[in-house]
């Protein structure tokens, strides 16, 4: 716990911390939230924060944005570290918070890391946000619906900040080298493809960007007061050489197609080949999870349902322990979805229905499927004659469930491939039953 302070020395630190934004004009990134006319931009300027989390991957913003809303705002801005602080000293700010108010000061806690209290730290904050005696502002990298407390949460809005782009992360590297409380004072010679890769490798990560841009110059080749950066150097210091994504990202996208195709032509071998060149060239883990999930229902579906219980399962597992050690865990789901049976009969389903759904927005629900809560609706026939399909021997009713125009249309066409062929059957003797018992 400590209140709000200046940076230290700046000779003696990195180049992240000199070069951490002191306005949301050198703010990089989030442009959703603070965008001209955004509304967090909107609540910063006009000094009128509420009680808010931030949530997203390391090195988007989190806590400098808390120290630009302590620069802007007339409030006391008391910074708070869940790492290093208990109950007691919860309380100790609490109660100089409460001193505040009673002589009509608002206080800001920006509490790091948010997540590491526990349930009784974080519920000791929760009378004070009540009653307004504090703003909170807490930082987090985990979901905060299940890592912070549900009546906390409440009180709160959460801002998403995403992970920065390359673009922005390589605007950021050139203005390092060219800003005085960078490499302004230097000539440092390093070319814009250089900058991309640097981009490319952070991940995002903005602090990782600068921190590798910071170690290349510190060992680039010096020639009086010139630094020059070569791709020796580049690739000496983040150890990826030619498996490093190209400036464009075409490799990036190169690399996740041949994953993805060589999946779905059942070849294990090519698909653990491309999955260690996507890990080894610093590709995020969740990323190649969560184009393994999405191929678990676009490329296997119902062929077998437990691909997609092995691609989530693969996904939490990356979450929760990350690289190096999560590759084993992508390994397993990658060849589990190259054996597999496939089908694409959940895919070709929905992308038929969508084009439908997109032309006939208008369609108006049958009356016999409407939801009736209010008198009115109901004299309106809203759900008049709805069947319970539990209510009936074989669990099937003849009841119209598609509109008018729509009838008789059929998207899902179940293929013979794995237990796919166990839901055409199934398919096929509810067919049966609906024409037999006269459903249109």
């Amino acid at each position: 716990m400590e209140q709000q302070t200046l940076f230290g020395s700046a000779d003696t630190q990195p180049l992240a911390a000199r070069l951490r934004p002191q306005s949301l004009e050198e703010f990089a990134g989030q442009t959703h939230l603070l965008g001209e006319g955004k509304v967090l931009r909107h609540l910063i300027e006009a000094d009128r924060i509420s009680s808010m989390i931030f949530w997203g991957p390391p090195g988007v913003g989190k806590t400098t944005l808390a120290r630009i809303i302590a620069n802007r705002t007339r409030a006391s801005f008391i910074d708070f570290s869940a790492v290093t602080s208990g109950i007691k000293e919860i309380r100790t700010v609490m109660q100089r918070a409460e001193d505040n108010r009673r002589f009509g000061d608002k206080t800001i806690v920006f509490v790091d890391e948010i997540h590491r209290f526990n349930k009784a730290q974080q519920d000791a904050f929760l009378p004070f946000v009540e009653k307004g005696s504090i703003i909170l502002i807490g930082a987090t990298t985990e979901n905060p619906s299940f890592e912070v407390n549900g009546a906390l949460l409440s009180r709160c809005k959460v801002f998403v900040l995403q992970a920065l782009k390359t673009e922005e992360l390589t605007a950021l590297l050139s203005r390092a080298l060219h800003d005085p409380r960078g490499f302004g004072k230097q000539t440092v010679r390093i070319s814009h493809d250089m900058l991309e890769m640097i981009a490319n490798f952070a991940n995002g990560d903005a602090r990782t960007a600068l921190s590798t841009l910071e170690m290349v110059v510190l060992n680039g080749d010096t020639d009086g007061d010139t630094i020059t950066v070569s791709a020796e150097t580049l690739e000496q210091c983040i150890a990826k050489k030619s498996l490093l994504y190209d400036k464009t990202g075409e490799e990036h996208y190169n690399l996740i197609s041949a994953l993805h195709k060589s999946m779905r032509n059942s070849d294990p071998d090519a698909a653990v080949y491309w999955l260690a060149r996507m890990l080894e060239a610093g590709e995020d883990p969740l990323y190649v999870a969560r184009r393994v999930t999405r191929f678990a229902s676009e490329d296997i579906g119902l062929a077998d349902p437990r691909a997609l219980e092995i691609a989530v399962a693969a996904y939490q597992a990356c979450h929760f322990i990350g690289m190096p050690e999560c590759s084993v865990h992508l390994t397993q789901a990658v060849v589990y979805m190259s054996m597999a049976p496939k089908s694409n009969a959940l895919y070709m389903a929905y992308e038929t229905a969508k084009r439908d759904a997109v032309s006939q927005l208008a369609e108006p629900v049958p009356l016999v499927i409407r939801n009736a809560p209010t008198r009115l609706m109901k004299e309106l026939d809203y759900g008049k004659g709805y069947q319970y399909a539990h209510n009936t021997a074989d669990k099937l009713t003849n009841m119209q469930c598609l509109p008018d125009s729509l009838l008789g249309k059929k998207y899902y066409h179940p293929t013979e491939q794995g237990l796919e062929a166990k839901y055409k059957n199934r398919l096929e003797q509810i067919k049966l039953w609906k024409k037999q018992h006269g459903t249109k």
